[in-house]
């Protein structure tokens, strides 16, 4: 056994981010319980009916996996700029054009066009229309020092009247003006054998794409030089500049690439989970991706299990209504558990004094053993 691994199983052991979110999520499920007795409801019946409403059957897992997908990727977004020091709040704004370049070219590319083809046309478009987005908030912060939360903000509200205007102008629906017309089922991301294979639920390519960018993400974060470059910047921006590392040009291609990021999630949400879009609506995935992602603790692989969680929540609270349960408290349990993973120092800070402890109670046995053996 190596010194240094001797040194560490002779110190008391620290709290892991997986422990501070499943904390997390525990105090979250205890406070809603609270909230359930309350009114005078039983919160174990509670919790049934939002399991039983994501995952009673298989229509029911490929629509909770649907609704995830989204998450997914705007949690990763988030994460992928929290991680190279940068807050992403433009999500939506990303994910809005993304979905409405896609839905224009769903409309317009020849319908003979193959699928495979199509698929491959409109992934692109989405992960360049979002990160050319995403890509201006970075710019103005590198060149400008126009910090990314304000731009951000500036640009969800650029594109929702963006896609306000195009809305009318390019697909139009000629029965209901403020949404546009459903694109056919061969020009989303639908397919067939997915569809058979759950019961004919929403699940589509997306949660394969979701999954794809997971893997991407961790191995350009934890393997590549770009990746080390951006947390370096991430960690200390006046460190990596010392040590030769590009900050503008890091600064505009982490904001790119959550950008891009983001821009899927609207594919995924406009070309697949639904088929239209509507006039006036942000979407709140944008905002979920930021909850998604601090409780995933911004690894790809928390990202994922943060987002089935929440998609579950969410595709869940439909069937709360049949207790009598109000529906609005699994919102609720998700807000709760983003203030709790918000103030993930104190959650550390109490399991570390608790392994302290009890590694200092350890010790003192062992010495009060060694004194006996002397004895």
């Amino acid at each position: 056994m190596g010194v240094k691994k001797m040194k560490k199983l002779g110190e008391a052991r620290k709290a892991s981010s997986i422990l501070v979110s499943i904390s997390a999520v525990f105090l979250g499920i205890v406070a809603a319980s609270i909230l359930i007795l309350l009114i005078g409801k039983n919160p174990i019946k509670g919790f049934e009916r939002l399991m039983f409403g994501a995952f009673s059957n298989k229509r029911r897992i490929g629509n909770t996996l649907a609704m995830s997908t989204q998450l997914i990727l705007m949690g990763l977004s988030f994460s992928f700029a929290y991680k190279t020091g940068l807050f992403n709040i433009g999500g939506s704004g990303q994910m809005l054009m993304g979905g409405i370049v896609c839905t224009i070219l769903g409309h317009y590319l020849p319908s003979s066009m193959p699928k495979p083809i199509f698929i491959v046309i409109v992934i692109l478009a989405a992960i360049v229309t979002g990160g050319l987005w995403g890509l201006i908030s970075g710019f103005l912060k590198a060149k400008f020092n126009v910090h990314e939360v304000v731009s951000s903000i500036m640009l969800n509200w650029t594109a929702f009247w963006l896609v306000y205007d195009f809305i009318p102008r390019f697909v139009k629906d000629k029965a209901i003006a403020v949404k546009s017309e459903p694109l056919p089922f061969s020009r989303t991301l639908g397919l067939q054998w997915l569809r058979d294979m759950t019961g004919m639920s929403t699940l589509n390519l997306g949660f394969l794409i979701a999954i794809a960018s997971c893997i991407i993400i961790w191995f350009i974060l934890e393997k590549t030089t770009l990746g080390f470059n951006l947390k370096a910047v991430g960690s200390n921006r006046y460190c990596a500049e010392y040590a030769g590392i590009k900050i503008n040009r890091s600064i505009m291609a982490s904001m790119a690439i959550a950008g891009a990021l983001a821009g899927l999630a609207g594919l995924t949400r406009y070309c697949g989970y639904d088929t239209l879009m509507e006039m006036g609506k942000m979407p709140g995935e944008g905002f979920d991706g930021i909850a998604v992602g601090l409780l995933g603790n911004c690894s790809p692989l928390g990202v994922f299990f943060a987002a089935i969680f929440f998609g579950a929540l969410k595709m869940g609270k439909g069937s709360l209504a049949a207790t009598g349960i109000p529906t609005e408290i699994a919102d609720t349990i998700i807000a709760i558990i983003i203030y709790f993973t918000a103030t993930n120092i104190i959650i550390a800070s109490f399991w570390n004094n608790r392994f302290k402890k009890s590694y200092e109670k350890r010790k003192a046995k062992e010495r009060e053993e060694k004194k006996e053996e002397k004895v």
